[in-house]
């Protein structure tokens, strides 16, 4: 046997060795990660007092609860019915479009906010680590706090009424929107930046030109999800008088106006449906075309 064939088996047995030694460090990694996820589940359910028994024990409750807020519907007089359901159909749906509303301005500055933000938020844009630091911890305080916390604040500043839904909602949509802004940012294609760069651009420049072609497709699409969000989160912001439907729903809960209850909750589900349908073809028609810059 030669030198060569010597050398050549010792080298077989050193990468078996190796790769022995990383698949046995790769199954270590794996039980290690079940197991901390296991405990994970284990806690948060001991900590939520997650018990199959009071569920099934709760079912009933549940069943009962909506059933009380069903109308009677009778087939000889449906009209009648519904319409003694839906007595307040003209008013309601004012405060639900006041509802709409509200989401509309609140992601249209908080979409504006995070454009705005995003940029210096992503890692390969920008050079200074200290305004990368510094915004990055912007955008997670303002998503950190609920939009019904936000709401509560400003309604105790500046009173009842629309305008601290519409501040709540903003910040939130700022803080959320923003990080996914920054992290299609940070996977576009860098080749045009280096284009730019190397052509002299300056970083607006680049932005303009390098960045947004790629990425604003994805920022429209996030833009539109968020909004579909904003609607029903200024549903929940009216309970604490933030203006719209919430306010209302939240009033007939509070004097046990059963029927009342499913009326305006269908509304806001048929709301929601509405404007899914409508944004979906909005990104249909938007993020189909080959450009957009």
């Amino acid at each position: 046997m030669t030198a060569q064939h010597i050398r050549s088996d010792d080298a077989v047995l050193v990468f078996e060795r190796r790769r022995r030694d990383a698949r046995r460090a790769g199954r270590m990694r794996e039980i290690l990660f079940v197991a901390l996820f296991s405990l994970a589940v284990v806690g948060a359910a001991y900590v939520g007092e997650a018990s199959i028994q009071n569920f099934v024990e709760g079912l009933p409750g549940i069943a009962n609860y909506i059933g009380e807020t069903l109308p009677v519907l009778r087939p000889t007089h449906l009209v009648e019915d519904v319409g003694e359901w839906y007595w307040g159909f003209v008013r309601w749906s004012g405060y639900l479009f006041d509802t709409v509303l509200i989401a509309f301005l609140g992601t249209f500055l908080g979409a504006a906010g995070a454009f705005l933000l995003c940029f210096p938020a992503s890692r390969n844009l920008i050079r200074s680590a200290t305004l990368y630091f510094v915004t990055r911890r912007l955008l997670e305080f303002a998503r950190a706090v609920p939009e019904l916390v936000y709401a509560m604040i400003f309604v105790f500043a500046f009173g009842l009424g629309p305008f601290p839904g519409v501040l709540a909602i903003a910040i939130h949509t700022v803080g959320a929107l923003g990080k996914l802004f920054s992290e299609v940012n940070e996977n576009a294609d860098p080749r045009p930046l280096d284009a730019v760069r190397a052509a002299g651009g300056s970083w607006p420049q680049m932005i303009r030109f390098g960045v947004l072609p790629q990425v604003l497709p994805n920022f429209a699409s996030y833009a539109l999800l968020r909004f579909e969000i904003n609607v029903r989160s200024a549903a929940v912001i009216g309970f604490v008088g933030a203006g719209g439907i919430g306010q209302e729903l939240m009033f007939v809960i509070r004097q046990f106006v059963y029927t009342d209850i499913s009326a305006i909750v269908l509304m806001i589900v048929c709301c929601v449906i509405a404007i899914d349908l409508a944004s979906e073809w909005m990104r249909h028609r938007f993020i189909g075309k080959e450009g957009i810059l």
